[in-house]
């Protein structure tokens, strides 16, 4: 009997946890569903569906704005079981912290709203004869955004003596990875500045478990690939952002101390 007590109890408690992710658990279920069939039709099909759902100027100049939801459950590449289960980390974190709705709002913060903005850069950068015609249709699909924008509004839930490496770091590897001009790192510059800005508007983590250090690990690590490539430049960058912002840290406490009046002890009265 207390065997089956205690059995009873952790499926109790692992249901219990599921369902406190059930968002992220949808959500990679659906990435996953769709790779299988994309992989099982073959290559056109894939080519077809990532034509279809890319947030490109062409499919936006044309009212495709369905391609706005769309592109978040499509992946241009076949190695979805590679980097499926850190992106789950990094959701599962959110959803623990900010529930369903929180992690909602920080994912299509993200993918629509650095869409949009890059969407607009580009149009700029066509009428100034920046960049080919060709760029208007570049394929433009995948989880990225959106989970670079949750990446950055776990800021606020980093504790405060930390929370200023944890931006310098992030924005070194993404600002030198947006430096060669390609428009999707500029989406991820983006996107994690939203994450960033959009931080202090949610719920912050009142505490870290070691199931949360856990998944913040993982979900550190999808973001850390997504932004720099595993690339040495980018991850030196991240270093010398780290370093400025310790820096920054410093200075900012000498100053707050130097602000301080002076206690002057007062003599004690007669």
């Amino acid at each position: 009997m207390y065997a089956i007590a205690v059995g009873e109890s952790w499926a109790a408690r692992a249901f219990s946890r599921a369902a406190s992710v059930r968002i992220t658990a949808a959500y990679a279920i659906l990435l996953a569903a769709i790779s299988v069939v994309l992989n099982a039709l073959g290559p056109h099909a894939r080519e077809v569906a990532v034509s279809r759902m890319s947030t490109n100027l062409h499919n936006l100049a044309h009212g495709h704005l369905s391609t706005l939801v769309g592109s978040a459950f499509v992946e241009d590449g076949g190695e979805i079981c590679l980097w499926l289960p850190w992106l789950v980390c990094l959701l599962a974190l959110g959803e623990l912290i900010w529930r369903g709705k929180g992690l909602v709002v920080a994912f299509a913060v993200g993918h629509v709203g650095a869409t949009l903005l890059v969407a607009v850069g580009l149009v700029v950068a066509l009428k100034a004869g920046w960049l080919p015609f060709s760029i208007a249709r570049a394929s433009d699909v995948g989880v990225s955004y959106g989970a670079v924008c949750v990446l950055g509004a776990l800021t606020a839930s980093i504790p405060s003596r930390w929370r200023h490496l944890w931006v310098g770091w992030w924005l070194g590897i993404a600002l030198m990875a947006a430096s060669g001009a390609d428009f999707t790192a500029v989406g991820h510059v983006l996107a994690l500045l939203l994450g960033i800005g959009l931080s202090f508007r949610l719920p912050s983590a009142a505490e870290w478990t070691p199931v949360r250090v856990a998944l913040l690990i993982g979900g550190a690590g999808f973001g850390y690939f997504v932004l720099s490539g595993s690339s040495v430049e980018t991850t030196v960058a991240g270093l010398g952002g780290t370093l400025i912002a310790l820096l920054a840290g410093q200075l900012a406490q000498v100053r707050y101390a130097a602000s301080q009046p002076e206690f002057v002890p007062q003599p004690a009265a007669a």
